[in-house]
C-alpha cells in the first residue's frame, strides 16, 4: 500500500525554517561586517531582576524563580542580595576595565531601586527593557490583548523612571508567542535578543532586529546549572572569543561574543574576581571591540 500523494506536503516549509518572519541564510554566504576596532565585538549584557515573592507560574514559572515552599525567604533574599551588593560590584568591574554594558532590566527594578538605575546611566551603559518583573512572562498561551497590555506596561513603567526610550528588548526566558515581535516593533523596540540561532544580528522582515543573546553562555546555564566553578565559566568566554577571533581571521569579517551575567550569580565575593579578570584579559585583546547592544545594531546596520 502506498501513502497518499499529499501526505509529505507541507506548505508551510521553506528554506531552513518553517515561517516567514525572516530570510534564512547560514552565516558564510552573507556580506562581511567590520567592527570599530577589532573583529569580534564583545557585549556585556547584565540582567537586572525582580522576583516577586510569589511566583504565579503562569504562563510558566520564570527561570530563576522561588523554588521552595511559600513564602521563600532564601531564594527571594538571594535574589534582592544581586541588586543590593552583585550588581554595584559589576558596575564597579566595567568601571576599572573601561567597558560598556547593556542592562537587561524589569521595569519593578527601576522603579524600586532608583540609586541603582542612575548608577547605570550615569557610568554610560545601556538599559534595555526586560520585562515587567520576573511574573511578565510571555507564551502563545497569553491573549494578543493581554500580550500588548503586559509589553506595553513595562516599556511605559521602565521609559518613565529612567527618563529614556528602551530601544532593545530582552524576554523572560527568551519566550516569545508568534506576534511579540510584531507588538515590539509597533511600541518601537529597534532590537529584540530572544531568538539564539545566529551569532550576528538579522533583521526580522517587520523591521526588527535580532541581537541573539546565547543562553549557552550566560553564567546561569554555566554556574548554576551546570555547577561549573567561576573559573571554568571565565575560561569558556575566553575560548569562545579565541574561536570566534580566529573565524574572523579567516574569512575576514566581524565576529560577535555576547556575555550574559546575573548579579546574585557572579556578583557573590568568590566569583567576581573571575568576572574582573575576564574583562581585563579581553580588554588586552586587540581583536575585541567592546560595545552594548544597540551600538553593535548600529554599527551592523550601517553596513547591512
Amino acid at each position: 500500500m502506498s501513502l497518499d500523494s499529499h501526505y509529505l506536503s507541507y506548505p508551510a516549509r521553506g528554506e531552513g525554517y518553517d515561517h516567514e518572519l525572516y530570510s534564512w541564510s547560514p552565516l558564510h554566504e552573507r556580506k562581511p561586517v567590520s567592527w570599530p576596532t577589532g573583529s569580534v565585538a564583545v557585549w556585556i549584557c547584565v540582567s537586572l531582576e525582580w522576583f516577586p515573592i510569589l511566583p504565579t507560574d503562569q504562563p510558566f514559572r520564570a527561570p530563576g524563580h522561588m523554588q521552595t515552599a511559600y513564602p521563600d525567604f532564601r531564594h527571594y533574599t538571594a535574589r534582592d542580595y544581586g541588586n543590593r551588593i552583585g550588581a554595584w560590584r559589576f558596575l564597579e568591574a566595567l568601571d576599572k576595565a573601561g567597558v560598556k554594558a547593556s542592562f537587561a532590566t524589569n521595569a519593578a527594578i527601576a522603579e524600586r531601586y532608583p540609586e541603582l538605575v542612575e548608577a547605570v546611566l550615569a557610568g554610560g551603559h545601556e538599559i534595555i527593557a526586560h520585562s515587567t518583573d520576573m511574573n511578565g512572562t510571555i507564551d502563545g498561551s497569553l491573549s494578543e490583548e493581554a500580550e500588548r497590555a503586559l509589553i506595553g506596561d513595562a516599556l511605559s513603567r521602565l521609559n518613565a523612571a529612567t527618563g529614556q526610550v528602551a530601544k532593545g528588548w530582552l524576554s523572560i526566558a527568551r519566550s516569545q508567542s508568534f506576534r511579540t515581535a510584531d507588538i515590539l516593533r509597533e511600541q518601537g523596540i529597534a532590537f529584540q535578543c530572544d531568538w539564539v540561532n545566529d551569532e550576528m544580528p538579522y533583521r526580522w522582515r517587520n523591521g526588527i532586529v535580532n541581537l541573539p543573546l546565547n543562553h549557552e553562555l550566560s553564567d546561569r546555564t554555566i554556574v548554576a546549572v551546570q555547577q561549573q566553578s567561576a573559573d571554568s565559566w571565565a575560561q569558556s568566554m575566553e575560548d569562545a572569543f579565541d574561536w570566534l577571533a580566529g573565524e574572523a581571521a579567516a574569512t575576514g569579517g566581524g565576529r560577535m561574543l555576547p556575555i550574559h551575567v546575573t548579579p546574585y550569580i557572579m556578583g557573590l565575593p568568590y566569583r567576581i574576581a573571575a568576572f574582573e579578570r575576564l574583562l581585563a584579559m579581553l580588554s588586552a585583546r586587540q581583536e575585541a571591540w567592546f560595545a552594548t547592544g544597540g551600538g553593535i545594531v548600529d554599527c551592523w546596520a550601517a553596513q547591512a
